[in-house]
């Protein structure tokens, strides 16, 4: 395979990781389409290709497979697909899932370093990484993120209502005021847009940023943020429910108006990145404004 060019090296390996990981892909990608849960998986690939293809050329010199780092590399995700195939009898079929996903993910990556080589990849080590959020989340994790996701934002949403002068109580991830009971679902705690603000954090931090600390800032702050978001709808169609329509409490704005609120979280990740770049921009004047008048 060695006397292959890079490209179809790529290409072959690629194609023995569908042939043995075909069913598990195609599991991830039933799930997407009918659980709104792993919707951004269909981001994934386009993006994380997207990503190397606008870096291609100004990595592409560095090219030198390292066939010994991708072969250890594909020894790896293979132990990792048998054991989530063979070894993993106890476990529920959600985790053998998980196990499988990330078995083709590093078996991709690990065909990409044996092919292009260790240098490359560390060039492109973000967009190849970022293949993992292919890996569907474990119920059992799911479901607790999704619970603290809930009891945020109903605390958020009560926050609200008591600055804005409205009488209420809270009892778990129920809310109580005048005229209206409201529980916090599991569908009300906004892990769909979580994770889309999370991985469209990530995706602009990369390409936005240099300072890996104001990255990781970023995609931190994607979180709470999220969860003000959601907070905030929640106190918003309440109170249009209450005091204009109560139709607000269950139209379309309640059913299918996330996206004006994500929209919302979107622009105050975009305004903290902008300030984020600006204070780069500045660091990186000063040394030369510092030369200029010595």
């Amino acid at each position: 395979m060695t006397k292959f060019s890079p490209q179809l090296r790529f290409a072959l390996l690629g194609a023995i990781s569908l042939a043995i990981w075909w069913r598990p892909l195609t599991t991830t990608l039933v799930l997407a389409a009918n659980d709104d849960q792993f919707t951004h998986i269909f981001l994934i690939v386009p993006v994380s290709a997207a990503l190397i293809f606008l870096e291609w050329r100004s990595v592409y010199s560095a090219f030198e497979p390292n066939v010994p780092l991708g072969s250890a590399l594909i020894l790896l995700a293979s132990i990792i697909g048998c054991f989530g195939s063979f070894g993993a009898g106890r476990v529920s079929p959600d985790v053998r899932l998980s196990l499988n996903m990330a078995a083709l993910v590093t078996w991709w990556i690990a065909a990409f370093v044996f092919s292009f080589g260790s240098r490359i990849a560390r060039s492109l080590v973000f967009p190849l990484c970022f293949l993992y959020w292919l890996v569907p989340i474990p119920e059992a994790i799911l479901s607790a993120v999704v619970s603290g996701l809930q009891r945020s934002s109903a605390w958020t949403a009560r926050e609200l209502f008591t600055a804005a002068g409205v009488p209420i109580t809270q009892k778990g991830v129920l809310l109580y005021i005048p005229q209206l009971t409201i529980e916090v679902a599991k569908e009300c705690s906004s892990i769909r847009s979580t994770l889309m603000l999370v991985v469209t954090s990530m995706v602009l931090a990369h390409l936005f940023l240099r300072s890996m600390s104001r990255r990781i800032l970023v995609v931190l702050v994607a979180i709470p943020l999220s969860i003000a978001r959601n907070g905030f709808r929640i106190f918003a169609l309440s109170m249009l429910g209450i005091h204009v329509d109560p139709g607000f409490l269950f139209g379309s704005l309640h059913h299918k108006g996330g996206i004006v609120f994500f929209v919302l979280a979107l622009a105050a990740l975009l305004l903290l990145l902008w300030l984020l770049r600006w204070t780069e921009d500045q660091q990186s004047l000063a040394p030369a404004s510092h030369l200029s008048g010595a």
